[in-house]
């Protein structure tokens, strides 16, 4: 099945390219394995993405004169393969200005946070402005002449994921120009559950814009509208919205990108378990960076080698130039093996700090801070609570949130 695909293609002509850099004291999973195979039921319906029912959507951008938010993932799939939203659209005459580009860069080969600068595509000729550059958000000037934007963006509905910042700002700008905004809706590969810490006003940031919880469990499309009539753009604009949704998706479906949507997310299993790995973004643990098990495994040189039976060492490569604890041997886990997962669990952090030999050098308290969306959890996390007892402190926030999200959800 087309949009079932487990990234086996994409996972090996890498693999080929890219050294592998870790240094395992054990054998482990590939990186291209699924959780599970579809049911029959599920397999005989093909889920379509927005940017597929162009019967839809073009008529509604025939004479104007658009500019595409886009990157990597943007393409409208085909039994032989995909053709690139930007190309499928100027080959039927639709009038694009100039291309957008989120972070990771329009081709997704940028590494996390990298500035982007302004750029040329050499396929098209069009114009790649950056939004992960000297500005995240579309200047007034950027956005002169155009009629619409058209946003095509795969999301894997984690909040501290830039995509949908990014979609913000877009329709922030939008709104402030008068300008109509697209979003072609593609599914959630975390769709099925909301868990996490809810972002509090005092510590949002292009992290995490919104009061949200980590995951979320909206499609991007829904997550937009969610934007626009609760009145989260700045100032409480609204911007003229038009989501254009897929089909033959449920919340609860099982699906595996076709595309990596970032360097440091190669597949199922990463996506699974990055709302819970990717905490270690805001610590000195390294979350697999620098090696071909990106966000399915932890360590450090500065963990206790006896609690550990798993080592590695992370090196320079694709998508992590500079790997957090480079050429040092890490003593950590492999959760490569990892099934998919329905809840955000703290028994990582927790396990990897209690094992901390130097705890003062554990946190980066400002990302931590920024990733959990608030400055309680590392407290908690610094005065012994379990996974259970911080979970429970979520509840209130996640319920509250549930009866919003309720109203906008599409499928």
């Amino acid at each position: 099945m087309l949009f079932l695909s487990n990234f086996k293609s994409t996972v090996l002509l890498w693999f080929l390219v890219l050294a592998t850099c870790g240094n395992e004291t054990k054998e482990v999973a590939t990186t291209d394995q699924p959780f599970s195979q579809p049911t029959t039921e599920e397999a005989e319906k093909e889920i379509i993405v927005a940017a597929n029912r162009t019967d839809v959507y073009l008529p509604l951008l025939k004479g104007k004169k658009i500019a595409v938010v886009a990157n990597q993932t943007s393409v409208i799939f085909k039994s032989d393969g995909h053709t690139h939203v930007v190309d499928s659209l100027l080959s039927l005459d639709i009038d694009i200005q100039h291309v957008f580009a989120p972070e990771h860069g329009f081709r997704g080969d940028y590494d996390a946070g990298e500035h982007v600068n302004n750029s040329t595509d050499k396929k098209t000729g069009l114009e790649l402005i950056s939004l992960h550059g000297k500005n995240r958000k579309p200047t007034q000037e950027q956005l002169e002449g155009l009629d619409l934007v058209l946003f095509d963006i795969q999301d894997v509905g984690v909040r501290f994921y830039t995509y949908i910042a990014t979609m913000q700002l877009v329709m922030e700008a939008c709104a402030e120009k008068g300008i109509p905004v697209m979003v072609l809706d593609r599914p959630n590969p975390n769709g099925h559950y909301v868990d996490g810490p809810t972002m509090e006003a005092a510590h949002t940031s292009f992290l995490g814009m919104t009061k949200i919880p980590l995951v979320y469990g909206m499609t991007i499309g829904e997550y937009a509208n969610m934007i626009n009539d609760e009145l989260w753009l700045d100032g409480g604009k609204k911007v003229d919205l038009t989501v254009i949704p897929l089909e033959n998706w449920k919340h609860e479906s099982f699906y595996s990108l076709p595309i990596r949507p970032s360097p440091n997310l190669p597949n199922d299993t990463s996506i699974t378990l990055y709302p819970s790995l990717g905490m270690f973004e805001g610590t000195n643990v390294n979350a697999g960076r620098g090696t071909e098990f990106q966000f399915q495994r932890y360590g450090a040189s500065f963990l206790d080698a006896n609690a550990y039976d798993f080592t590695y060492t992370p090196k320079p490569n694709f998508g992590s130039k500079y790997p957090k604890e480079e050429g040092k041997l890490c003593y950590g886990k492999d959760l490569s093996a990892t099934e998919r997962m329905s809840e955000v669990t703290m028994d990582y952090i927790i396990d990897a700090y209690t094992n901390s030999i130097d705890k003062s050098k554990f946190f980066l308290t400002s990302g931590f801070t920024k990733h959990a969306g608030n400055d309680r959890l590392q407290k908690q996390i610094e005065a012994g609570a379990g996974n259970a007892e911080i979970k429970a402190t979520w509840q209130a926030d996640i319920d509250t949130f549930k009866k919003i999200r309720e109203k906008y959800l599409l499928y």
